[in-house]
């Protein structure tokens, strides 16, 4: 077996571990460092697959984001609703483990029956150039048209907090 299919099992097994338990996990703090495992073990996947700039993109986005924004709102709540005891109640289990074993099945006979073509691959080539050369020549006109919307919308939510806050409050 390559040293690269090992490293692709390892880090299949480093998600599905972490994922299972970031959804198991009855603590919110150990979910959310489980994600942030899961996000790791996804990039470490784009990178096995050559795909260097969605690696890049989920680490910096997801992992250096999203990721800690939510851990900061965990962390930065009141800790009183921790406090208190939360019943969970588990609802239609025989409907939903019925629906997982037959979606299972499906997936595991398409698997094995379909004749997937294998071919030699050349070397890749780095996909940050080859994005780079299609946003400034072939899709340069919506890459300028998404760039102005987003500018749009960042100066109308300006706008639009402003706003708000200088309204003045009614006092009797």
């Amino acid at each position: 077996m390559e040293f690269t299919a090992i490293l692709f099992y390892v880090f299949a097994i480093l998600t599905i571990g972490s994922a299972s338990i970031m959804v198991f996990s009855k603590n919110i703090v150990h979910s959310a460092f489980a994600l942030m495992f899961t996000l790791i073990g996804v990039a470490a996947i784009y990178v096995l697959l050559y795909a260097d700039f969605l690696a890049a993109t989920q680490l910096l986005v997801y992992v250096g984001g999203i990721l800690i924004l939510i851990l900061f709102g965990v962390m930065l709540t009141s800790q009183e609703s921790a406090k208190l005891n939360f019943k969970t109640v588990t609802v239609n289990v025989v409907p939903a483990s019925i629906l997982s074993v037959t979606a299972l099945v499906l997936l595991t006979y398409v698997f094995t029956t379909t004749q997937w073509a294998s071919r030699n691959l050349e070397t890749p080539q780095e996909t940050v150039e080859i994005l780079g050369t299609m946003l400034m020549s072939d899709y340069l006109l919506p890459f300028i048209i998404a760039g102005v919307l987003l500018l749009i919308a960042i100066i109308g939510s300006i706008l639009m907090a402003t706003r708000l806050n200088s309204k003045p409050t009614e006092s009797n």
